[in-house]
């Protein structure tokens, strides 16, 4: 198998360095062992464990027989396999597209680590968003928005529905081991853990909690915010002047903002306090008491909150520094056309319309020769 990086050096055998730079090689032959173990009858079933989400029921409906999926422990095995192959594509994406955009740009180390991070999110956000875009529309969660709450709980899922959350839950589980693969800086590990542990607790918590439905369409909608984010700052890289996508991610990001909560609010708040179930039962799956609920609603409504004071916090930083360049730049011309003011003056000062030089006689005429 050829490796992802071209290694300047040998490093000792499962040492610290050796581990950074072959994490991805090693990990894609843990991967290759269960493909492996696919092909022969005593492994097989084990193997597709990891490859296959479990616990599937099948259903008889007009249609005939319908397989739908519940979450359960099984799960644990399928996401660590995904997280495997999402190791592998992150090294690809920085192996081939990142590190080469890197070298061309030759940008500084704090702008090379935000440029590596924007182009796996930019990514992750356009596979997430053109996927959850198609779940919604297949699932007519758009054509008959009272499917978001009616029926609950939602613990059937579609294939496509249960891969979909499965693979969320990889990806930002595999960025956590990825903070030291891609030796990440000590002052950017807080900022990033904050972010990961909020994505973790709203998809592990809509997965969890039978809120699929309305998880996948928040999904969507925090998925096309983020691609226009990262985008901008991949252009401003490139280009400095390149600063008009984050106008455009500022009218996004409110927008956004205003629809989570709506539709968290109108879910939560109003759809399942008039479904049938009002009760707390683990095992059926049911989690729609009071006090479930208003948790739910404080912990979505305090996050976009703070999403919201950051961005004004951001909004407004980025408007003085803004106005303090434009200050300084009307100093300079202010100060440059003072000095072409005084080069242009004439030597010598004025004295009652006449023109003296420093020592106080006037400048001699000069004759005109007669023709």
């Amino acid at each position: 198998m050829a490796p992802f990086r071209k290694r300047s050096k040998s490093c000792p055998f499962l040492s610290q360095e050796f581990l950074i730079q072959n994490h991805a090689d090693i990990v894609s032959c843990l991967v290759v062992l269960v493909l492996i173990g696919l092909m022969f009858e005593v492994t097989a079933k084990t193997a597709f464990m990891f490859i296959s989400p479990q616990n599937n029921v099948s259903t008889v409906t007009a249609d005939g027989e319908v397989v739908y999926y519940l979450y359960g422990t099984s799960d644990f095995v399928t996401i660590l396999f995904y997280i495997c192959i999402t190791i592998i594509l992150h090294a690809v994406v920085q192996e081939y597209a990142l590190d080469k955009l890197n070298k061309r740009l030759h940008l500084s180390k704090i702008k090379h680590s935000k440029l590596n991070e924007s182009g796996q999110l930019i990514v992750l956000h356009l596979i997430s968003g053109i996927w959850g875009f198609y779940i919604v529309v297949t699932e007519g969660y758009v054509t008959n928005p009272s499917s978001l709450w009616e029926k609950y709980p939602h613990i059937e899922l579609s294939f496509q529905v249960k891969f979909f959350f499965l693979c969320q839950l990889s990806y930002w589980i595999h960025s956590l081991p990825e903070l030291y693969f891609q030796r990440v800086r000590k002052e950017e590990i807080p900022r990033q853990l904050q972010y990961i542990g909020l994505y973790l607790l709203h998809i592990a918590g809509a997965y969890l909690l039978n809120l699929t439905r309305l998880g996948v369409l928040l999904l969507v909608l925090q998925s096309v915010t983020e691609l226009v984010f990262h985008t901008a700052r991949l252009f401003y890289f490139i280009h400095e002047n390149n600063q008009k996508f984050f106008n455009a991610w500022a009218v996004v990001f409110v927008l956004t903002r205003l629809m989570t909560l709506t539709l968290t609010v109108l879910v939560v708040g109003f759809g399942l306090s008039r479904v049938e179930h009002q009760t707390f039962d683990m095992d059926k799956g049911i989690f729609n008491s009071l006090p479930i609920r208003l948790c739910i609603l404080v912990t979505v409504c305090s996050t976009q909150a703070w999403m919201m004071w950051r961005f004004i916090n951001f909004q407004l930083r980025r408007w003085r520094e803004v106005q303090a360049e434009q200050a300084s730049r009307r100093k300079i011309v202010g100060t440059m056309a003072t000095r072409g003011r005084v080069l242009r003056r004439e030597p010598g000062h004025h004295d009652n319309g006449l023109i003296k030089s420093e020592n106080g006689t006037s400048p001699r005429t000069r004759k005109s020769k007669s023709p």
